[in-house]
């Protein structure tokens, strides 16, 4: 039975002429071990890859927006984002209901058909008697998660640094990049995430090469392993060292859809990026 999946979603639909980008997977059982990696194109053969591995209470993370309710701007869980790890350089780009980026709403549905629920805290999240998903933000774990190490900027493994030369910038990215897979593989963490369990996985810490559309492909697996972490981060840790963005009582947050879903992004969080007392 696999305890945890970690989806890192391509948000566009794709069409019959230029299919869906690829979406990240990655299965981890609750001792860390990767028993299943890979990637699949397009809602439904992801869709198809999460039934193939669901147990009784298997916890789904999923890098994308998937209840959206705000007509137009940003989400108030996006906007949370910016306001407590913004000092991290990190911010989540602003999802509404005109937004083109769509994938992750189809998701849920999906989902919701094959009986999976959607949880936004920590008491529906550990009392689930069914699988259940959320959705997460690798980079607010990343520097959320104090024994990384980032403690004063987001690692750049993903997008050029266009105020650098494009080779050098490429150069960089590949830096932070093995950094990152080096810091995941030493790092003792709790819980443990053995990314050398599984050949995909493992191949992670082979030299990263400059060519972007490789970088890509690793990027999205590295992706799906740290939502697949971030799950098992939760259920471990609780609101001792997560939040939920979005559904805080007291702040603002965007009304729930049809079913009584909330918005919300589950994030690690440090002490100084949690919202003030009092």
């Amino acid at each position: 039975m696999t305890a945890y999946l970690g989806v890192d979603l391509a948000w566009g639909l794709g069409s019959a002429r230029k299919p869906a980008n690829e979406t990240g997977l990655v299965a981890m059982a609750d001792d860390g071990t990767i028993t299943d990696a890979g990637w699949a194109r397009g809602v439904d053969a992801v869709t198809d890859w999460i039934a193939e591995h669901l147990g009784q209470r298997t916890l789904v993370a999923v890098d994308a927006s998937l209840v959206v309710t705000n007509p137009s701007g940003i989400r108030e869980a996006e906007r949370q984002v910016g306001q407590r790890y913004g000092r991290w350089k990190v911010a989540a780009n602003p999802t509404n209901l005109a937004s083109a980026a769509s994938a992750g709403a189809r998701l849920l549905d999906r989902l919701t058909q094959l009986g999976i629920g959607y949880v936004s805290d920590t008491a529906a999240m550990r009392e689930r008697t069914g699988p259940a998903a959320f959705e997460c933000y690798p980079y607010t774990t990343l520097v959320g998660v104090e024994e990384l190490g980032y403690d004063d900027e987001r690692p750049r493994y993903k997008r050029l640094d266009l105020k650098l030369p494009a080779v050098v910038a490429r150069q960089r990215r590949a830096e932070a990049f093995d950094d990152l897979v080096h810091r995941l593989r030493t790092t003792p963490l709790d819980p443990p995430l053995l990314l050398d369990s599984h050949p995909l996985t493992a191949g992670l810490a082979d030299p990263s090469v400059l060519h972007g559309p490789t970088h890509k492909h690793r990027e999205d697996l590295l992706d799906g392993a740290l939502c697949a972490w971030t799950a098992a981060f939760w259920e471990r840790h609780g609101d001792e060292r997560v939040q939920v963005l979005g559904g805080d009582p007291g702040l603002p947050s965007d009304p729930p859809d049809e079913a009584g879903r909330q918005p919300v992004v589950v994030a690690p969080a440090r002490g100084s990026q949690r919202r003030p007392r009092g």
